[in-house]
């Protein structure tokens, strides 16, 4: 399948500096950053530099250093909101792709919330 990125979407301005961020972390492949519209006391959203549009899309052709990165950086996101299981009450990652999953922003992302209990995940329909 061919992903067709959209330089222009939100979190890709973001990355270029033309809209500001509350910073979480930067690392050479992935820029975390305070959700504007929090749904929880820590919503972390956390985004690879390069222009992937969606989960499947990083995985299937992002570097082995880009996925290290990535997966790194929300370890250590985690670890410094004092909300990893070893040390904390736990967090949830939420990655929407496609549109049954409502993706709004076409630029691979992941919501980390945590700070509350989250309820389940999927109410039965």
């Amino acid at each position: 399948m061919a992903y067709e990125y959209d330089s222009e979407n939100i979190f890709a301005k973001i990355l270029r500096g033309e809209i500001p961020n509350n910073t979480v972390m930067e690392t050479e492949h992935c820029l975390a950053f305070h959700d504007i519209n929090p749904n929880a006391p820590h919503h972390i959203l956390i985004i690879p530099k390069g222009p992937y549009v969606n989960f499947d899309h990083f995985g299937a052709e992002a570097s082995d250093a880009e996925l290290a990165d990535f997966s790194r950086t929300l370890a250590k996101i985690a670890k410094k909101l004092g909300v990893d299981p070893a040390s904390g009450d736990g967090y949830r990652l939420v990655a929407n792709s496609g549109k049954n999953a409502i993706q709004d922003v076409f630029h691979m992302h992941v919501h980390l919330l945590a700070g509350r209990p989250l309820g389940r995940m999927l109410q039965q329909a």
